[in-house]
């Protein structure tokens, strides 16, 4: 489609059009290419092929030029690759002498070599058109009579000089902020001035703010916003009331981690004089109290949705909202937003109502309490609760039976000492009683989504879904090619792909390489995204989907909910085009994701501080990842990962064979292949590079 889209405006370079007039040129009519052609009309604007001028997109004229422009990419090994920005054209490699004074990330320019010899395109950086980052976050460090900076990016190759009178009251060790960076010769270092001090390295809140500064997160509110937050009132007026329907003296409870503090969600169940079962799924009426276009909604949005990270959370809302007023606690009245659902024994869907409530939860509940009373059958509401565990069994066996996919993504838990250093790791277990209240929030997104783009009456209305388009068919192939190495069967032609990765998912389930697995898995799939056009989810098996159960963590939560009421009550001050809409999905598509990164970044540091107390200790693993320089290594148990490099891999010299995702030697013919087991030393651990060195055991 990407071809299509460049030839069409090559051809026709005077011509602005409209997406969906673009789209009608080049006879898109599924919903789901339509959002893929989005997609590709972004990316093509990021690479400066084509301009936006109002609504239509045309071609970006560039004065001709023997120079090439790109994005340059900075490898381990100390040369890079440009990156052209016309797709057209391959990557250029750029030996290290050749980099001059640009970064990797940076936008740059490139002029190439005459007679080309090899099969590498080669030339060098002439300019730098526009830095990825103004500003880096590091630790500063003293050799001799020079401050330095050394970047918490290990992707930022060179360090930054900085003078004595530059520092602004920071002192060795102190993690900082560098800003005004001027790097005006290869031969010498960039040169910058700290602009903020962020505290101690090393030390919990010296982390999290250096995080939250390198993935642009606001991890502090503005004062506007706190005001507006504290002259909420905890107490519910008469007008709350109106309207809703009044569950406080049903028996409702919520379950979630034992560390959590903002309980987004409860659940409720009463057996009904015709033996059906009325499940109450009970949302925090955040709307109620976030109203549009005040500071508090503004700085939500901004967020997008909260980042979870090891030891400390930075909240889309201010606490007083997050783990007090809108936070479902036991024993006091909140209001809500309720689906009310008519379920039969067998999960027959006999009717629901989508209402504004108010409940009063009897018990907060943790994941382990709930599982210990479905293994023992007893304990506080247990029967209950076995009512709500057989109806989710059921209503996950009939939605796996009709094409959901059950990834199953490893996560690891910290148990951090009284410092925030990690003093214990270990998997997280998913049980009955997570995928209990799992089932029951699928259930709810799924029947908001239809109930606004599936109505008995009237015409469908602008709305925010939560979308997985198709995967790729080469990535698909890749990754059948990749199982059936290990011994699995994945068959890439197949008309159900959905039921081959099910099939797949429980062949591995317990076994070693069931993370690598899963993962290669999910690479080879789209990434879920927020959207106005509803394409389905694939990774679900749904035709309709949104997210409307965690509006205290994410915004597009808060949306729907606006959105619902506002079509089913016909009340709200506030009015969305499409456009707007499109745009807004579009923001927390990318905050998702940025906070995604975030998260798996804390992971990773948390790891490496763990692993420096075990340097000489021997793990199992399985290898993860195989490049030309070493191979990846993920431990089993904690599943943290480093790099045997290829120097350390002894008796022999090892090539890299793309195509058999390995390195093979040249004389033994040994391979060490994506998927296999072994057993590795801990070498060396590097925690300002973030690097974690293995040798693996014969």
């Amino acid at each position: 489609m990407k071809k299509k889209i460049i030839a069409f405006f090559k051809k026709n370079p005077g011509r602005g059009l409209k997406s969906r007039d673009l789209a009608k040129m080049l006879k898109i009519i599924e919903e789901h290419e339509y959002v893929s052609l989005k997609s590709f009309l972004y990316s093509l604007i990021d690479e400066e092929f084509l301009m936006k001028s109002g609504k239509r997109y045309m071609l970006k004229q560039i004065p001709k030029s023997n120079k090439i422009t790109g994005i340059l990419q900075i490898t381990q090994g100390g040369f890079g690759f440009v990156i052209p920005k016309d797709s057209n054209l391959k990557d250029i490699f750029i030996a290290s002498r050749n980099l001059s004074t640009a970064f990797n990330g940076d936008t740059v320019e490139v002029m190439l070599f005459a007679n080309q010899k090899g099969k590498n395109i080669e030339g060098q950086i002439t300019g730098v058109i526009k830095r990825k980052k103004d500003e880096i976050v590091g630790t500063l460090q003293k050799a001799n009579s020079f401050y330095f900076l050394k970047p918490d990016d290990r992707e930022l190759h060179r360090d930054i000089y900085l003078s004595k009178n530059k520092l602004h009251g920071a002192k060795t060790g102190d993690k900082v902020v560098v800003g005004n960076i001027k790097w005006e010769s290869p031969d010498l270092n960039p040169e910058g001035e700290i602009i903020e001090l962020i505290g101690k390295s090393g030390t919990r809140d010296t982390e999290i703010i250096s995080l939250a500064r390198e993935f642009n997160l606001q991890y502090r509110f503005s004062d506007k916003t706190l005001k507006e937050a504290e002259q909420i009132s905890e107490d519910i007026s008469p007008e709350d009331l109106n309207d809703r329907i009044d569950f406080r003296e049903k028996t409702v409870f919520t379950i979630d981690p034992v560390d959590a503090k903002d309980f987004d969600d409860a659940l409720s169940i009463e057996l009904m004089e015709n033996e059906n079962y009325s499940i109450g799924i009970h949302i925090a009426d955040v709307s109620n109290y976030v109203n549009y276009q005040t500071n508090l909604d503004k700085e939500a949005f901004s967020r997008g949705n909260s980042v979870y990270l090891v030891g400390k959370v930075i909240p889309m809302l201010p606490e007083k909202l997050s783990n007090n007023i809108c936070s479902l606690v036991p024993y006091k009245d909140r209001c809500t937003y309720s689906i009310i659902i008519e379920l039969t024994k067998r999960g027959k869907i006999v009717k629901y109502e989508i209402a504004k409530t108010i409940i009063n939860s009897k018990r907060r509940f943790t994941y382990e309490e709930v599982q210990e009373i479905i293994d023992n059958e007893k304990g506080d509401f247990a029967k209950e609760i076995l009512q709500m565990n057989s109806l989710a069994k059921t209503l996950r066996a009939k939605r796996l039976r009709e094409g959901s996919i059950d990834f199953f993504s490893p996560e690891v838990k910290f148990e951090l000492d009284e410092n925030g250093v990690p003093i214990k790791i270990y998997k997280k277990e998913t049980q009955q009683s997570n995928m209990l209240v799992e089932e029951y929030m699928l259930l709810a997104n799924k029947l908001v989504a239809s109930h606004i783009a599936a109505p008995e009456k009237g015409n469908i209305k602008p709305f925010v879904y939560r979308v997985h388009d198709l995967p790729d068919n080469e990535k698909i192939f890749e990754f059948a090619k990749f199982v059936k190495s290990l011994g699995y069967s994945f068959d890439p032609n197949a008309a159900s792909k959905s039921n081959q990765f099910q099939l797949l998912m429980l062949s591995v389930k317990g076994t070693e390489e069931e993370a690598v697995i899963n993962e290669l898995a999910i690479r080879s799939m789209a990434k879920a995204v927020y959207s106005i056009h509803n394409i389905g989810h694939y990774g679900l098996g749904f035709k309709y989907y949104t997210h409307f159960t965690s509006p205290i963590r994410r915004y597009s939560d808060l949306m729907v909910h606006r959105l619902l009421y506002k079509y089913l009550k016909n009340k709200g001050s506030f009015k969305y085009s499409n456009e707007e809409l499109d745009e807004i999905s579009d923001h927390l598509s990318i905050t998702e994701r940025n906070a995604v990164d975030a998260e798996r970044k804390s992971v990773k540091l948390k790891q490496i501080q763990y692993l420096q107390n075990h340097i000489g200790e021997e793990f199992h693993a399985i290898i993860s990842g195989v490049t030309y320089f070493g191979i990846f290594v993920k431990i089993t148990d904690i599943l943290a990962e480093g790099l045997v490099k290829i120097r350390d891999l002894e008796n022999d010299t090892y090539v890299y064979e793309e195509k058999k995702y390995a390195l093979v030697g040249n004389t033994t013919k040994k391979q060490y292949r994506l998927g296999d087991k072994v057993s590795v030393k801990l070498i060396r651990v590097d925690i300002t590079k973030a690097e974690v060195d293995f040798i693996i055991l014969e």
